[in-house]
Formats: structure tokens, sequence, C-alpha cells
């Protein structure tokens, strides 16, 4: 194939993946397809995502904060208080049309759009991504499902899901919804089965298709729970675990030491322990099941790069690879809830479901019937020195493993580790920046859209050392983090945090992150007038992104509900 004048996007996204989670982030866990890229191209160390799914990919894809973009949370959760979300704007819980989104700005621009994996940013045709600019696509809508394709607990309930699990229905080709039951292949599992697909539409280019350029966009489910895998790849990881949690934390840090990726002095938080027995007050068999489920999870780890190397062979064997930019990246913090009270069904929850349906014996765990996660004290091991996992606004919940490869448009020396500080809304600016597409600016496809706040990668790739590469000013640029009261803010290496009750002590915090990556060391005391001028910059953040304070009124109407807890 002859190679085109514009640079190829291939944009993979790894769905709970921790931040040493890959062996190029100093992991035990075999990624040789991403460390090869990391070796040719560039880690971030500094990279920073939402707190949770849904709100990173509505950046990604816009540019934006989420708030703009119509995620200033979870859809499923908003759902829970129409009474508060319905109607706001930014809060639609659905990728929203006050944005230009970049696969629609891509297909606009002649490029061939290609997707397959998971979409979570609506459920309805018209907010599919076949709606959105993909012209090729198979996906699953909502933001989790059984990786097997095996949803037992959808056949025959009369109430309709809550957006968490498949459904027939919830799964799309191209523009047509199809039956997940029986029009995806028997042997069906999520990260072999995106990556056929992908593969599969890229193959089945037109000559005229071929002549394009492509966005590619290849967003995996895994390893986000229920942890499933084949037998025989959990097999390779049997016994890795059994020190436990503490020892798995230890063992990274020395990883990413190692690797560059922290530096030696880095001072770790502490296990993200919430509502959990401590390791070594487990009974035997619990800890041989906790075991287990970190296993099963390296296993899905381990698939993903086996398809990103698939990938690779097609694009090389097409020439088509050295001129493709390459993003991969997680979309938020490894998962540390206890995920029980879940409401999966109106009426169940999860555990319920479990009971029903599943099988979680040691010996069936990882199997299509078996629905299992690994809780907080793996995922802390797994985001350290990081305080914190998911759904927190701690560098736990939101600073990523990102690699990226792009040798035509790189003059950093490959395998080159940059802490420089870059978001997820980065991606958009960076892609037309170097696809040489302006954005739209005020409207697009007759309708009025936001402006763009990310930053475009192009001065970071192209200078021949990173240390003086600055993207966001240090001085004027704010990014913020908000989720249902759970926030922060940061400019240059100040950062604010606000965790209210039960996550944290419902009061503002302040950290210097140059010298306190895990957030350890609390200086709102000590450095009042620098927390008063971060909280200043968070109410410009707060006005200028549309939110409001949602966790008040939650509460009141939790309260008058007789409920203490979102979840």
């Amino acid at each position: 194939m002859t190679t085109s004048k514009r640079p190829n996007f291939l944009v993979i996204v790894a769905d709970d993946l921790g931040f040493s989670d890959l062996s190029a982030y100093g992991s035990e866990i075999d990624t040789p397809n991403l460390d090869k890229l990391a070796q040719e191209g560039i880690r971030m160390t500094d990279f920073h995502t939402a707190a949770s799914c849904s709100p990173t990919r509505a950046m990604l894809l816009s540019g934006t904060d989420a708030h703009i973009a119509g995620l200033g949370g979870m859809a499923e959760r908003m759902n829970r208080f129409p009474e508060i979300f319905k109607g706001r704007p930014g809060y639609e819980g659905y990728l929203n049309f006050r944005i230009a989104a970049l696969p629609e700005i891509m297909q606009d621009n002649d490029y061939f759009t290609v997707m397959s994996g998971k979409w979570h940013l609506g459920l309805e045709k018209e907010l599919s991504p076949s709606a959105r600019g993909f012209t090729k696509v198979l996906t699953t809508l909502p933001g989790a499902g059984n990786h097997y394709n095996h949803e037992p607990q959808l056949y025959g309930e009369t109430e309709k899901p809550r957006a968490i699990l498949k459904e027939n229905g919830l799964w799309m080709e191209n523009d047509q919804f199809i039956d997940g039951g029986k029009d995806l292949p028997k042997d069906f599992y999520s990260s072999n089965s995106f990556t056929d697909y992908m593969l599969k539409y890229l193959d089945e280019r037109t000559e005229r298709e071929k002549e394009q350029s492509f966005f590619a966009y290849l967003p995996f489910t895994a390893p986000h729970w229920p942890l499933q895998a084949p037998p025989e790849t959990i097999r390779k990881y049997r016994g890795k675990y059994d020190g436990g949690p503490l020892a798995l934390r230890d063992r990274r840090l020395h990883g990413l030491i190692e690797k560059g990726i922290v530096p030696a002095d880095v001072e770790p938080a502490p296990l993200h322990t919430l509502d959990t027995t401590p390791w070594a007050d487990l009974p035997e068999d619990g800890q041989r099941k906790s075991c287990r489920s970190m296993e099963i999870f390296a296993a899905m780890v381990d698939l993903i790069d086996v398809n990103v190397g698939r990938v690779r062979e097609y694009l090389e064997s097409t020439g088509e690879w050295d001129n493709t930019f390459v993003v991969f990246m997680s979309d938020n913090g490894a998962e540390g809830q206890l995920l029980e009270a879940i409401p999966i069904l109106a009426g169940a929850t999860l555990n319920d479901l479990l009971k029903k349906y599943y099988d979680n014996s040691l010996e069936n765990m990882g199997n299509h019937n078996s629905f299992v996660w690994y809780g907080p004290q793996w995922a802390s091991a797994a985001t350290a020195p990081n305080r914190g996992a998911k759904s927190y606004t701690t560098e736990g919940g939101i600073r990523c493993p990102c690699i990226v490869r792009y040798p035509a448009g790189t003059q950093l020396p490959p395998g080159t580790v940059t802490n420089t500080f870059t978001t997820v809304m980065d991606v958009l600016p960076t892609i037309l920046d170097l696809a040489g597409i302006p954005h739209p600016g005020k409207e697009f496809r007759g309708r009025e859209i936001a402006p763009i706040r990310g930053k475009s990668w192009r001065a970071l790739l192209e200078s021949s050392k990173d240390q003086n590469v600055t993207l966001y000013d240090p001085q004027r640029d704010i990014v913020g983090w908000e989720q249902f009261g759970i926030a922060a803010v940061r400019v240059g290496h100040w950062k604010a945090l606000y965790l209210p009750p039960p996550r944290g002590p419902g009061r503002w915090e302040l950290y210097d992150l140059e010298t306190d990556q895990g957030e350890i060391h609390d200086l709102a005391e000590t450095h009042r007038e620098r927390l008063l001028e971060m909280i200043a910059h968070y109410e410009t953040y707060f006005q200028e992104s549309g939110l409001f304070d949602a966790y008040a009124m939650v509460q009141a109407v939790l309260k008058s509900r007789g409920e203490k807890r979102w979840w």
C-alpha cells in the first residue's frame, strides 16, 4: 500500500489499567509489544485523565473538559437523580453536541474513520459512534460487560438494565443494532474480538478508502471487571502474587524507579484499604481467591499486549506503521471499589445476581460464568506510588500510563521518558495539528461549539530534549477535575485536592507534586496563601466549565430517601 502523505492515527485505550501495570512502567506482567512501542517512542509520567471511564472518553474525543462535553458525571450515577441532573448542560450523560467530536472532524477532512470496542458515550442510535463520525464500527455501547459475551442476568428480566451490562440491542455494527447473542462470534473474547473487527475493517477498505489516511480508535474493555481470561494465559501468572498487595507494590516501585518513571527517593502513598480486611488477616482461602483475581487481571493485560502486537503486525504488512501516530493509554487509575452493592437491574444488586447466575469458586474464577474483581489493595499496588485509585481525584485516580510512537514527527530520542505535564484533552489538538487540520472554531456542522482546552504535543515531539518543554503555562493554565464533589485543581506543580467524606476529610488539601507525588504531606496549614490561591483557581475552573454543586444536592436527596451512599 502506498504511504499516505498525511499521517494515520491509532488511539488505543485500556480500561482501568493502573499506572504500573505495563512492564515498560515497571510491571512483572508480560507486555513485550507495548515495551517495544515504548522503546521506540515516548513514555509519559505526568499524563492525566479524568477519574473514571466515560468522562475521560468525552475529554479524549472533544479536547475539552467533561463537564462541557456532556459527562460532568457518570451517566449511571446521574440517572439515579433525574431531579438534579435532568436538563443541565454538560450533564446530559452522553457526548453532547456542544463539541465537535474528533472522528467527526477527521471524517469531514477525508479521513477513513474506524472504531472497534467500548463507547460509553450514549446508548441511543443518534448518540452512537456511527452518528459521531465513525465510518466503520463494532461497539458495545455501555460501560462494562462480560468479556465472553455471557450475560444470563439479562435474559428474561422484566426491567431494563441501568446501562452497566450489555443486553441484546446494546451492540452495534456500523449504524445498526445487532443481537449480541446471535450476531457476534461464538468464540468471542473482548480483546481478541475487538481487534479482529478492527483488522477486518482495515483489511476490507475499498480502493478509495485505501487512498485515505485513517483515524482508528481501539478502546478495549479489558482489564475492567469482571476479571476473565483464557485459563492458559492465567496459568502464566500462577503464584506470582502469593506475597500479597504490599509485596506487589514494593516490587512495582522498584521497577518504576529502575525504568526512570519515578525518582529513586519517591515516597509512596499507603495502600488504599477502604472497607477491606488487611491481607495478613485474611484466611488462607481468602488469600488464594484474592491472588487468583490478580492472576486473572494480569492475564487480561497480557492479552491486550498480544492484540496490540497483532495491529502492529498488520500495519507493518501494509507499509503504514511508520506513518501512523500511535497513542496507548489508560482511561483512569486502577479500579479499587468494592462492587457488591452496585445496582445492575432495578431492585437487584450485583451481589444478588452473582448468587443467582455465577460460579465464583476458586476453580472457576476467570471463566465465562464467573464474575470477580480485585479490590482496593491490589488497585493501590498498581497505582503506586500514587495515592488512591479510580474515582478519586488523587494522583492514583487520574495519573495514567501513556505511550506515544510517531517516528515521522518526533525528534526526541527513542525510549524517552518525559515528565512534561499532559492531559487526555491534548489528544484531539495534537492529532489535528499533526494532520494539518484546523479546529472548526465556534461552529461545526451548523451548530455552535465550545473551544478546546487541551494543548498540542507537537512542541514536545519536535524537541531534541524535553526538559525545557512546558505545554501548560505553570503560572496561568488551570486544569481541574470534579465528579460529584470529589475535586482537584492543578497549576504548575501545585495541586489542591478536595475529598468529601467518607473518601477524605471534607476540606481542601494542598500538595507540591514536584516533591510529593504520593500526596502524603498536606501543606494546607503551612502554605495558607498558596492554598487560597489554588481554591481561587478552582473557582475559575468551576465557572468556566459550567459546574454546579451536585454533591450537596445529592446528599439532600439521599437523606430524604434514607440512603447513605451513592452506590
